[in-house]
């Protein structure tokens, strides 16, 4: 498994001095991944179709993006108060393909090789470490780039916090306009707008007859869903108010999921995020016994070992 902590498409310039630190989904990558390139084995027959396929979009994210920082953050399991709160949060989602899980260890192996932050935790969701991360690096001055699809985080979206979805082929980073773009409400509205529309991703029930459109409708009324409770009788269909009324527990519940946490993941330092030297013999042997001969000769042709490398 990865290892633990320890406690557009033209390259994005830098922000004067500052800090910019990168935060991948670790298993998002390696999902997507393993799907974009159906078969690939190694010498010795084993999978290796997501270890190819996130080298290359992870090398491909730090080529474009030119971040300072690099952390990749994977999910430990699911969060205790969340499954207390609702039996079913995530239960619908199947087991991890068996060709996907044989192939875990080996990213670590490389992101350890590579020198670059590779965290997981027992118990503890990708999500919120990303947004402890997000936020204490904001906190610190730093500019901060979320690699996922989830569109959870665009609650993070902030003039420090920027999202690259990776299903958006323009490659750019998402900035709170494309948050209202895609939403219909602002970043500090999303966490409000998710607990009325529910998220199927997750198996967490909405309001019935609630969608994407009428709950953006209702949050641009009333700002926030305690104002849209305390103010239900301004709502004029009946319809909509009855069904507000019956899914209230639910709702102010999905709030709770949905929201993302600032009390997990231990100690957070910038400086723990920083890229280390690549060690190249390892990067070398890693490659050639997953029989990857081009990312091979890239590390032969570079040389000695340095901190610039994308591999």
């Amino acid at each position: 498994m990865p290892s633990a902590s320890p406690d557009g498409a033209s390259a994005v310039p830098p922000e004067g001095d500052s800090p910019r630190l990168l935060l991948v989904d670790g298993h998002a990558y390696a999902y997507r991944a393993f799907h974009a390139i159906r078969s690939l084995n190694g010498p010795d027959g084993a999978p290796t179709n997501a270890i190819y396929g996130f080298v290359k979009m992870l090398a491909k994210l730090r080529e474009t993006l030119q971040p300072t920082h690099v952390a990749v953050i994977w999910d430990g399991g699911l969060a205790a108060e969340r499954t207390t709160a609702l039996p079913g949060y995530k239960a619908q989602r199947p087991p991890m393909p068996e060709g996907l899980a044989r192939q875990l260890d080996d990213l670590g192996e490389y992101l350890q090789a590579a020198g670059l932050a590779s965290w997981c935790r027992d118990g503890v969701e990708a999500d919120d470490w990303i947004a402890v991360a997000a936020r204490r690096a904001a906190a610190a001055g730093a500019r901060v780039l979320i690699a996922s699809s989830d569109k959870d985080f665009m609650q993070l979206v902030s003039l420090s916090v920027g999202l690259i979805n990776p299903n958006d082929k323009t490659e750019r980073v998402w900035s709170d306009a494309d948050v209202v773009a895609k939403s219909g409400v602002r970043p500090e509205q999303i966490v409000d707008w998710l607990s009325l529309v529910g998220d199927s991703v997750d198996n967490i029930p909405g309001v019935p007859g609630v969608g994407p459109k009428t709950a953006a409708d209702l949050l641009r009324q009333f700002s926030s869903v305690a104002e849209l409770y305390g103010r239900l009788a301004e709502v004029k269909s009946d319809r909509l108010r009855a069904a507000l009324t019956a899914a209230e527990a639910d709702v102010r519940r999905n709030q709770d999921l949905i929201r993302l946490r600032d009390d997990v993941g231990g100690e957070f330092h910038l400086a723990d995020t920083a890229p280390m030297a690549a060690d190249q013999p390892r990067l070398l042997a890693l490659f050639q016994r997953w029989g990857f001969r081009s990312l091979a000769r890239e590390v032969e042709a570079r040389g000695p070992a340095t901190q610039g490398t994308f591999l």
